[in-house]
């Protein structure tokens, strides 16, 4: 027989929520003056409202952080928010929550919530990696001028460096290896320039389906704008499907080029699939295939122990608009340059992961083999996003290969 009263019930959902100590000190501390106080906050706060089916703990979490940094309760909003943190709640969202309030809560109350919760991302060992606003190293956004317009990222100053990212993504998968380029640990600085492809992030959709052609002529664009060519082009997966195209079609662009987790043509079973993945993200929206995605993209060791990581993608990809991804998937499902990979004239390293399922290693020996003095490197434990799975060698192979010639 159930004998929990709807204290009992608070109880344990004010412990899953704010933690097991604060509960145990907040009711151990109790005494005739406010218990009566302690019990009606358990069982309306935390049974009749926390307990409601129509919002999950997540969304509870951020409305909090949100209503007291409001109306400056900091005491309730640094609770909360260290309590999120330890939850797992994804820190992108507490920013975004924390974002949102400068708007209707004021920069003063912003200030101080993001002060807040550096520190106890200090105190938790998350502090995330530097982001300098200095002139080198602060990232500038813009569009670019021609159309379709797309969503254009520039930071530090050096060798320039362009990086492509993959079908689905944004440029906010190069975030850390934008920073270690700009920084110079690769061994020379760079100055860097990511951009979101049409039909992701903060670019255009255009009407598709678009054609790899369409991609590369953008990728040129791009470039032409800049007026920093040629550049070293850093793809992955449809990424390096572009760069490979701008070095065939516009090989005055690129003086190098590293080609890591792709193919330059898929076999017709592969197409088929394409076509079938087309199908339902416009039937059901991109919920139809996300995860399969995520599954594809990030092996299952990494998925186990990196949950963060792996939430992000997912929800990278659940923001996608279904017409542009569906559009992009027919680019890359149509690729065809692996006949003319061998007028490829610039130095090319190609990366590819011993866990891809969606491009083996076959297929970037395919690629180096077809390429004039390309190189081939396998990462052991990366499948196919291997500057997310394995940054470290990412980084060491991508740096030797970025070294200024002797």
């Amino acid at each position: 027989m159930d004998r929990e009263d709807d204290f009992d019930r608070g109880t344990r959902t004010r412990r899953a929520v704010l933690g097991d100590a604060w509960v145990d000190k907040s009711l151990d501390n109790a005494n005739a003056f406010n218990a009566d106080f302690q019990a009606l906050i358990t069982r309306y706060a935390w049974n009749d409202i926390w307990g409601r089916p129509g919002l999950d703990h997540t969304t509870r979490r951020l409305l909090v952080l949100g209503m007291t940094m409001g109306l400056a309760r900091w005491e309730e909003f640094e609770l909360h928010c260290a309590a999120a943190i330890r939850a797992g709640v994804p820190l992108d969202k507490i920013q975004e929550t924390l974002m949102q309030g400068a708007i209707y809560c004021g920069v003063p109350a912003a200030n101080t919530a993001f002060k807040l919760t550096m520190d106890i991302l200090r105190e938790e060992g998350l502090l995330p990696q530097p982001a300098p606003q200095s002139a080198a190293a602060r990232v500038t956004r813009h569009q670019t001028f021609s159309t379709p317009q797309l969503r254009v990222w520039l930071q530090g100053d050096g060798a320039p460096v362009v990086l492509s990212h993959a079908l689905g993504l944004d440029s906010s998968m190069w975030d850390d290896y934008a920073a270690h380029l700009v920084s110079g640990d690769a061994g020379v600085r760079h100055q860097v320039l990511r951009y979101d492809h049409r039909g992701h992030g903060g670019s255009a959709t255009p009407v598709g389906p678009y054609s790899m052609d369409d991609l590369v002529g953008d990728a040129a664009r791009v470039i032409r704008e800049w007026g920093r060519g040629p550049v070293t082009w850093i793809g992955l997966s449809m990424g390096a499907m572009v760069g490979e195209g701008l070095a065939i079609r516009h090989p005055e662009l690129v003086s190098r080029l590293v080609l890591a987790n792709t193919t330059a043509k898929y076999p017709q079973a592969a197409v088929a699939a394409w076509a079938q993945r087309i199908a339902a993200v416009q039937d059901k929206g991109m919920a139809a295939v996300a995860e399969m995605v995520v599954e594809r993209y990030l092996h299952a060791d990494f998925r186990a122990t990196h949950p963060l990581a792996v939430d992000a993608i997912r929800q990278r990809l659940l923001r996608d608009d279904p017409a542009g991804y569906a559009a992009s998937c027919q680019a890359v499902a149509d690729v065809d340059w692996f006949d003319r990979l061998v007028h490829v004239r610039c130095p090319t390293l190609v990366i590819a992961g011993a866990r891809d399922a969606g491009a083996p290693p076959e297929m970037g020996q395919a690629i180096a083999e077809r390429i004039p003095g390309a190189t081939l490197h396998v990462i052991e434990d990366a499948s196919h996003l291997s500057v997310l799975e394995t940054p470290a060698e990412f980084r060491r192979v991508t740096g030797s290969f970025l070294q200024p010639a002797r």
